[in-house]
């Protein structure tokens, strides 16, 4: 109640007070920065509060720590995991748990956490190594080490952001049943359809204050999005291009040519793949997650060579892929992981920004390295991203994640001379910042930039891309024209069907 928490320069929360009732799963909305992650970590102890209080069950508490939050029965999941890698499920699900036997084999922990499994529904593998599962069975795990320890409030920072559709649909089916045993969510999420179909309350802050308490039922996706950013979102025709925009150049700027790379294992996660990128048009790749797209993003950007097959930068075959060879080409890359791919979590964030051309005048050069160009430069890519920077010099990871991804978005873009591969790049923002993002995507497009853009929002591709590459297994199942694309066919396409199967619609 009347939560207060202050950065240097920076109002992370003004008087919020928020009740969350048993047996309800209660939406927080909010812009990328307005102090949703920030209000959590308070209610699970990571931080202290600078005023107001914590009342649980009718008692004020005074969570000192995330463990006392767990003991109180708060848990949450963040956006970013937190699992040890090398470790298998079961020995995640008990490690630092106060309950976990002291000598207790394998196969034990094996069997309690098959047990946990069954109880509250999330299907786990328990022998199987957090490295080796997708992203929507790590969420599992996560969850599962949340509930193990009683948790009656759960709290799910942006859980759909990395999951498929069938595993989203999944998760929602437990939350219900977790909700049904009289426990209470707290689903912080930017995605209003699913805020829309989940939830019972809606909660929106707005800078670092809340705006309002509403009944799901008495609220539409445009009355949220309005009520968040303050404003009229207002959609503008992405696929429609302005006057004296750049044509879809006739020669690619980049080709991959029967293109096939191998895991450690050597299993194929691309299959011949051969694709060709021109300056002045957006490819669109669409997929189920980890059918083949990071392996295709980190090929286009220089790392990782392929096994077999020939990358073409202006049809001549590039020899050795470089990373740093192609960003010095002008080509930019938005990883689908942005704090551990895409930038030095513990690093301030003028050196993040730097990343690119810390070895270029003004920055660097001959061994040198100019801080204050470096803080120049950041000042100048925060300003272009609307996003507000109290500190210049603080760790990037101390950022929202949606100010994370901005900044990131930005800091490509000014090198994508050429080519722009951008994957999930709408990950994580606000409805208001996805517009922006896209625009920024479109605006390359219209400046002669061949763009590479994936994503697995089918409606996001149609209403952004030229063309749409459909991923299966590795394979791209085919190549078609958005303008005549519809979502039945690039889901077949999806799914392993063949062209001739989706009735030949290319």
């Amino acid at each position: 109640m009347g939560i207060s928490k202050y950065f240097p320069g920076v109002i992370a929360n003004a008087d919020v007070s928020l009740d969350v009732r048993p047996g309800e799963i209660h939406a927080l909305l909010g812009e990328n920065g307005a102090g949703k992650s920030t209000l959590m970590n308070i209610v699970t102890g990571i931080y202290q509060p600078d005023a107001g209080e914590i009342v649980l069950d009718g008692y004020t508490r005074h969570l000192a720590s995330p463990q006392e939050a767990i003991r109180a029965g708060i848990g949450m999941v963040h956006q970013h995991f937190k699992l040890v890698q090398a470790f298998t499920v079961a020995e995640n699900i008990h490690l630092g748990w106060r309950d976990t036997p002291a000598r207790a084999s394998t196969k034990a922990l094996e069997a309690r956490t098959r047990a946990l499994s069954e109880r509250f529904g999330f299907a786990v593998r328990p022998d199987a190594r957090i490295a080796d599962l997708s992203a929507g069975e790590q969420q599992r795990v996560e969850i599962l080490r949340v509930l193990a320890r009683r948790a009656r409030l759960l709290i799910l920072d942006e859980p759909t952001a990395v999951l498929t559709p069938t595993e989203a649909r999944d998760l929602f089916r437990a939350l219900r049943a977790f909700r049904a045993q009289g426990n209470a969510v707290i689903l912080i999420s930017h995605k209003l359809d699913e805020v829309m179909d989940i939830s019972d309350r809606i909660s929106i802050l707005r800078g670092g204050r809340k705006i309002g308490t509403f009944a799901t039922a008495h609220c539409t996706p445009a009355m949220l999005a309005r009520t968040m950013v303050g404003r009229d979102i207002v959609r503008r025709d992405l696929r429609a291009r302005p006057p004296g925009a750049a044509p879809v150049a006739v020669r690619p700027v980049m080709s991959l040519r029967h293109v096939t790379t191998r895991d450690e294992r050597g299993v194929e996660t691309l299959r011949d793949v051969t694709l060709d990128l021109h300056g002045g048009e957006i490819l669109g790749i669409a997929g189920v997650a980890g059918n083949g797209q990071r392996e295709l993003t980190q090929v286009l950007t220089g790392l990782l060579p392929p096994d077999a097959g020939d990358v073409l930068l202006d049809g001549v075959p590039v020899g050795a892929p470089d990373p740093a060879h192609f960003a010095r080409s002008g080509i930019g890359h938005i990883p689908e992981d942005r704090l551990r791919s895409g930038l030095a979590p513990s690093l301030g964030i003028a050196d993040n920004m730097a990343l690119r051309e810390y070895d270029r005048p003004p920055i660097g050069g001959r061994g040198g390295y100019a801080p204050h160009a470096a803080q120049a430069l950041a000042r100048r890519i925060a300003d272009a991203a609307a996003v507000r920077i109290p500190d210049y010099a603080m760790p990037i990871r101390n950022l929202s994640g949606g100010n994370q991804q901005r900044l990131v978005a930005r800091r490509e873009i000014r090198i994508a001379e050429r080519i722009l591969v951008a994957a999930y790049p709408s990950r994580g923002l606000d409805i208001g910042a996805i517009a922006t993002v896209l625009g920024y995507l479109t605006d390359l497009r219209d400046r002669g930039v061949a763009v590479v853009l994936v994503s697995e929002d089918l409606e996001e591709l149609l209403n952004v891309a030229d063309r749409i590459g459909v991923l299966f297994q590795g394979r791209l199942m085919a190549t078609i024209d958005a303008a005549t694309a519809d979502m039945e066919t690039i889901g077949l396409l999806m799914g392993g069907r063949t062209a001739a199967q989706t009735g030949g619609a290319i």
